[in-house]
């Protein structure tokens, strides 16, 4: 890996996890020679047995090179860095202003041993320097995409793929669902399971309400897409479609309403393609928003501008009106990259004048929001490129991932 911001060197941080190649204590040394010449189990304090087992824990917890992830098993706490990254500092006080296209690599994260699902930056600005990345490989992953590159903890909480995870509003836990049909909320500053819930149904998108945190919505192969309240760890609402899978959910209006997009693809899924719902009621506000047969695997909103895109299996980007009835733009259309089946995902920049999406043959592409003209093409992954996010403060910075498993930081 490389540091390309400056002829800064950053510490190594002191939560930086080691190997598993490091020997164990010198007490459990001692011990185990005893044991193996006596053949006689010596008494050991109740004090000591308790440290030994809390640093044996500590050790496997802070372990990232994970070899067989087993779920369930409790994660270290992640030990939050206090200060502030040198680098995002000198932007918090003032305001976003214009975003620079990326044009080189600045870390290359290779640790996840399956297809990266998703990945997002810390919403806490102070905070933003935290990657999380989600992957087939039954975990989920926080790294310091900023300042060094390095994996700050791998948590292997599901017994199956992880299909969708989240960062809390506040930057400190992480809701995550996977095909274990599992949901937790994991707390990173103590490693605790702040809720635990089991879904009847294979999860594939989760999103937080923005306004009311204590709730989310989440959605999967099932017809139902569902509302959670961490207090009661119980479902509060349905939303009930004749689909087979939600492929992805977006909030609109604050939370009002929110859209849900699916797998119908028949010739009559004109009415179940993309269906807006209302958020208290549970009603239907429109199911006649996409009229085209292409399934709409992910969707996103403009920071700036009452519209929404959404990401078609017609290998483009439409344009969407954010309000009733959710008008589809004839004019703007953002063609030039490959979806082709897999989940590609699409965001805005900050400042709203840039959209970026992957492509199915590795490709990452930038498009100017105005014209829907193409404003770089990066060569990116060997594999589909099936994620990609606009750093929330700095300038300059892309994270895109890959169906390989890898992870690259542009700037």
């Amino acid at each position: 890996m490389k540091l390309s911001w400056g002829t800064y060197d950053s510490p190594e941080p002191s939560f930086c996890v080691q190997t598993k190649s490091e020997t164990p204590g010198k007490h459990g040394n001692s011990l185990q020679k005893k044991r193996c010449e006596d053949c006689i189990v010596p008494y050991t304090p109740k004090r000591l047995r308790q440290s030994q087992a809390l640093s044996t824990e500590t050790g496997k917890g802070r372990d990232v090179e994970v070899q067989g992830p087993s779920a369930g098993r409790a994660p270290a706490p992640l030990s939050m860095a206090p200060r502030v990254s040198e680098f995002i500092q000198p932007y918090l006080d003032s305001q976003y202003k214009e975003t620079t296209i990326p044009r080189k690599v600045l870390f290359h994260l290779r640790s996840h041993r399956g297809p990266v699902n998703s990945i997002q930056w810390c919403p806490v600005f102070a905070k933003s320097h935290m990657l999380l990345s989600v992957s087939m490989d039954k975990t989920f992953k926080v790294w310091n995409a900023v300042d060094s590159g390095r994996c700050l903890q791998t948590y292997s909480l599901h017994s199956e793929a992880v299909r969708a995870a989240r960062w809390s509003p506040c930057g400190r836990r992480i809701l995550s669902g996977g095909f274990d049909f599992a949901l937790h909320l994991t707390d990173l500053e103590t490693g605790t399971q702040l809720f635990s819930g089991q879904s009847d149904f294979r999860i594939t998108t989760l999103k937080f309400h923005p306004k009311d945190h204590s709730l989310f919505v989440c959605g999967g192969f099932h017809p139902e897409v569902k509302a959670w309240d961490i207090r009661t760890g119980k479902v509060v609402r349905s939303y009930k479609a004749t689909i087979q899978q939600t492929l992805d959910i977006l909030f609109l209006q604050e939370g009002s309403e929110f859209l849900s997009s699916t797998d119908a693809s028949s010739r009559d899924s004109a009415d179940r393609t993309i269906i807006a719902w209302d958020f208290r009621s549970s009603a239907k506000i429109s199911n006649q928003i996409f009229h085209e047969r292409y399934t709409c695997p992910s969707l996103t909103l403009h920071p700036r501008e009452p519209v929404f895109l959404a990401q078609t299996n017609g290998n483009y980007l439409a344009l969407f009106s954010a309000v009733w009835p959710y008008r589809m733009s004839r004019r703007r259309r953002y063609e030039g990259h490959k979806v082709e089946g897999y989940s590609v995902g699409c965001e805005c920049s900050p400042d709203g004048d840039l959209l970026v999406t992957g492509s199915a043959d590795g490709r990452v592409l930038l498009y100017s929001f105005r014209t829907a003209s193409r404003a770089r093409t990066l060569q990116g992954h060997a594999q589909a490129c099936v994620g990609t996010t606009f750093h929330p403060v700095l300038p300059s910075v892309l994270a895109t991932c890959s169906w390989e498993g890898d992870i690259k930081i542009w700037h």
